[in-house]
């Protein structure tokens, strides 16, 4: 795989998804925002995730309207919450999220968390916003493949991207190897674990074997797995450290090696059980 700081992920319709982006979970400091999505976009990120129960839609869209970049050569990605799911209630979500951002359209709207008794019709709002050339992909967010089941049966168009929690200790492998099997790109949040592997003995050695630092490590890891990553960050040099990882490549000992460390360990919810409440 020939990767490079604007290598991107083909989706099953042809859309070109950036493979690294900036997550923007827990911004809720306008300021603090606006200035970790421009460090971002200047810094030659082209892919921004948010969601509505981020807080900080508006400030994504001011970030983009403010960069030297034009829009459409940025991926923006946003998410329905749990309380705004059904049908009727998603597609006036996305309307209030798209007035937000101040944009026209979103390159990909997901279902934030598979709510039991509104994830297949949340989805089918999804696939009507697709229909109507509001959003350039569609997706979903914590599915496990009995979700993605549910939803392919019912659904017209099969959702393109499924974001799961994923990192060296939560690898997801059987998960993942479904969706790859069908179609879905996988992204991976809290890539790093939020930081709980930084200091892991094995990543700490095969981050001086490269001269990269463990988060490094790491998402170039996500990487070479074919995983759209979105590290967090508000400190301008850890997010140009995230996007520094083409200059190198894991071999594959170590690429074992990494994926020997998982646990099957969440940092967040399973979402077989969780009460969808922040």
């Amino acid at each position: 795989m020939d990767l490079h700081m604007n290598s991107t992920k083909r989706l099953t319709n042809g859309v070109e998804m950036p493979r690294i982006g900036l997550g923007v979970y827990k911004m809720t400091e306008p300021d603090i925002a606006l200035q970790a999505i421009s460090t971002a976009l200047d810094s030659g990120y082209r892919h921004i995730d948010t969601a509505s129960l981020y807080n900080n839609e508006k400030e994504v869209g001011e970030a983009v309207r403010n960069s030297n970049v034009n829009r459409d050569e940025i991926f923006i990605t946003t998410k329905v919450w749990n309380e705004d799911q059904g049908y009727d209630q998603t597609l006036k979500a996305f309307e209030k999220s798209l007035k937000l951002l101040g944009m026209d359209y979103v390159d990909l709207y997901l279902t934030h968390w598979p709510v039991a008794e509104t994830f297949v019709d949340t989805y089918r709002a999804i696939e009507r916003l697709y229909e109507e050339k509001l959003i350039r992909a569609t997706g979903v967010s914590n599915h496990h493949q009995h979700h993605l089941e549910a939803i392919a049966s019912k659904a017209n168009v099969a959702p393109m991207v499924n974001q799961i929690e994923c990192h060296p200790r939560l690898t997801q492998f059987d998960l993942r190897e479904y969706c790859a099997e069908n179609g879905i790109a996988v992204t991976s949040w809290s890539p790093l674990a939020r930081g709980g592997l930084l200091n892991e003995p094995t990543l700490k050695r095969i981050s001086g074997k490269y001269d990269k630092s463990p988060a490094q490590i790491i998402v170039r890891w996500h990487l070479q797995h074919d995983l759209i990553v979105i590290p967090k960050s508000v400190t301008p040099n850890r997010i140009i450290e995230n996007l520094d990882v083409f200059d190198f490549e894991l071999s594959f000992e170590d690429m074992k090696n990494i994926d020997a460390l998982n646990l099957n360990e969440r940092t967040g919810a399973d979402p077989d059980n969780f009460s969808f409440k922040f």
